[in-house]
């Protein structure tokens, strides 16, 4: 019998935009266009070179993110998923996302180029319906930009259209949050993505966040909380803490970075968790241009950091964890874990499901610091177990 392959998601970091928004911290440059050409290159280039590393692994998930990949044009990111299906393994129901900024995708033809190369699901970054708000967030397009695009993805086929939108915004009162959810929902998404502002270090909105009037945390859960029952009465289900989908439309590659699956990362600032590794390329788009793959930072990751990684993780989705799995996974009880969980249950943070635990909407507000909190669990829990191990009790397991 054939081994069966594993499965192995690639993400693919285009850096290039139109203007930098005001808010964004991701490694994206604008201006650059003249590279565009010897970048594609190079992200073949290095593509070819890992390929032979993937050669027992089956790609079930390809993305496309930036940046603004669509900026980058479709013939030549039809060049780079060519490359990919010449080179990997593709699973033939593979999902393929491109990311897309409204202003550069409302050609439908050049849409029906890439979907008649393979890519079957484009992620709008919306953020929000009301031009203003996007101004304010140094947006370029607008809201009849969004609604033209979503109509020419449409005309070209795509079965899965997502938007990101974004809450918090300055000056943004929950009616404005109310109204930017009803329009995003007469263009009848299959995936939708809300995520609550946040001033990154170092960006223009972070400088001016002493002028700025944002919305206060109270106002931002209460904004958060409304999307999540909103989103349920309109049939979107919630699976992880900032993300909707239809039925059978969530994101697989995001979910398989979620559950702790292999993913390769390719271009400047991209990371990967790939053959047991963690590693991550230095944001330079010229060094990467000229071959130079220099390593941010790169370790194998021991199997007490993985404990730690699915606690984190699987706890941003509604799914939770799954006790069965922790305890086979890394040979140790989810007792004290379970014993914790039952107190934060208690103040209506968490739930017990048919086969572990999850966080309820009002626990996702503060994943964080419970998720910090069972880490630290953890950690006095194997101080306390080398500590008698040391004393001669070899009982502990």
């Amino acid at each position: 019998m054939a081994k069966q392959a594993h499965p192995l998601g690639l993400y693919l970091h285009i850096p290039f935009c139109k203007s930098k928004c005001a808010y964004c911290d991701f490694y994206s440059l604008s201006g650059r266009e003249d590279r565009m050409d010897a970048y594609t290159a190079a992200l073949e280039r290095h593509l070819i070179e890992v390929a032979p590393q993937a050669a027992q692994h089956s790609v079930d998930t390809v993305y496309f993110g930036g940046g603004t990949p669509s900026y980058l044009g479709e013939k030549r990111l039809v060049k780079l998923l060519k490359a990919v299906k010449k080179h990997y393994h593709m699973d033939p129901h593979a999902e393929i996302t491109l990311e897309a900024n409204p202003d550069s995708a409302g050609d439908w033809k050049a849409l029906r180029a890439l979907r008649r190369a393979g890519f079957n699901r484009i992620s709008l970054g919306v953020q929000s319906t009301d031009d203003v708000c996007l101004r304010a967030l140094g947006r370029i397009h607008t809201w009849q930009q969004v609604q033209e695009a979503v109509s020419a993805c449409r005309r070209a086929k795509f079965p899965d259209v997502s938007l990101d939108l974004i809450y918090g915004l300055p000056g943004q009162t929950m009616e404005q949050w109310e109204k930017t959810l009803s329009d995003a929902l007469t263009l009848q998404p299959e995936h939708l993505s809300c995520y609550g502002l946040k001033l990154e270090e170092g960006t223009p909105l972070y400088r001016q966040r002493d002028s700025l009037t944002l919305p206060d945390d109270e106002a931002q859960a209460d904004m958060y909380l409304y999307a999540v029952e909103y989103l349920r009465q309109n049939g979107y289900e919630q699976y992880e803490i900032s993300n909707f989908a239809r039925p059978g439309h969530a994101s697989r590659h995001n979910l398989k970075c979620w559950t702790l699956g292999e993913y390769a990362g390719f271009g400047p600032g991209a990371y990967s968790d790939f053959g047991g590794v963690r590693y991550g390329y230095i944001r330079d788009l010229d060094r990467y241009i000229a071959g130079e793959l220099v390593l941010a930072e790169s370790e194998h990751i021991p199997a007490s950091e993985r404990e730690m990684e699915y606690i984190m993780l699987r706890l941003r989705t509604t799914e939770g964890m799954n006790i069965r799995e922790f305890e086979n996974r890394f040979r140790r009880r989810f007792d004290p874990l379970g014993a914790r969980l039952e107190v934060y249950a208690d103040h209506g943070l968490a739930q017990r499901t048919e086969q572990g635990w999850r966080l309820t909407p009002r626990g996702f507000l503060v994943s964080n610091q419970i998720i910090g909190e069972l880490q630290e669990l953890l950690n006095r829990e194997k101080l306390e177990r080398l500590r008698r191990a040391q004393e001669g009790d070899y009982r502990v397991v």
